[in-house]
């Protein structure tokens, strides 16, 4: 879903050859409408949401997805709110600092039939668009979902984010039960509560480990 450095030296050009090269493994969509239909990614520097992934992710939310609204960060090809769009949520607000990246899952939307009012894409930095934009944005409906999968070796992206999502001002912008899913490699899992956020239960996948909060009323220590 995120995006990383592809370690290129400083200064050398690199062309753009548009979307009709995909970057290897930018996966496919498991079920729902869009069910089969592959994932473009805007280069190697996209780490994709992994199909074992999505498939054992979305297994466990799919009872909730169809009354919560999707707010996807550091999104990368979109894979991840896609999914959600395919099985049914109402909506999805796509965050990806990286110009290339965004155009990229605007395609992935219009592919797989989803794009539209009900899918907005944001080319913003995450922490700048949760501190300024996300109030707006769910002006009209709050997020019930949301999916955090910063760079691995940006832990501090990944933590300072959920600062912001466990944060009491985030009831302004979050479902009151709002889950939030962290993916993170395995070394770098977040804690287990912030602020309001609590795990309910982590699953790992080799180098990969996703951490499922709910928001809470209160800070779990004091529930």
């Amino acid at each position: 879903m995120s995006t990383r450095p592809t370690g290129r030296p400083t200064g050398t050009p690199r062309r753009s050859s548009g979307l009709q090269h995909a970057a290897p493994n930018a996966g496919r969509v498991i079920a729902g409408s869009a069910r089969g239909i592959r994932l473009d990614a805007a280069g190697p520097g996209t780490r994709p949401l992994g199909d074992r992934l999505k498939q054992a992710l979305f297994a466990i939310l799919e009872d909730e997805l169809r009354d919560r609204r999707v707010l996807d960060l550091f999104a990368g090809t979109g894979a991840g709110g896609i999914e959600a769009l395919s099985r049914g949520a109402p909506g999805a607000v796509f965050v990806e600092a990286d110009d290339r990246a965004a155009r990229t899952i605007r395609a992935n939307l219009a592919r797989c039939h989803l794009d539209g009012p009900s899918a907005t894409v944001e080319a913003s930095d995450v922490g700048s668009w949760l501190d300024r934009d996300a109030i707006r944005s769910a002006a009209d409906e709050a997020f019930g979902l949301v999916l955090v999968d910063p760079p691995y070796e940006r832990s501090d992206l990944l933590l300072a984010s959920l600062e912001r999502l466990g944060a009491t001002a985030a009831a302004r912008f979050l479902d009151p039960d709002a889950i939030v899913v962290a993916k993170s490699f395995w070394r770098d899992a977040p804690p287990a509560t912030c602020g309001l956020l609590a795990s309910e239960r982590t699953r790992r996948f080799g180098e990969t480990v996703l951490t499922i909060y709910r928001r809470m009323s209160r800070p779990a220590t004091e529930a």
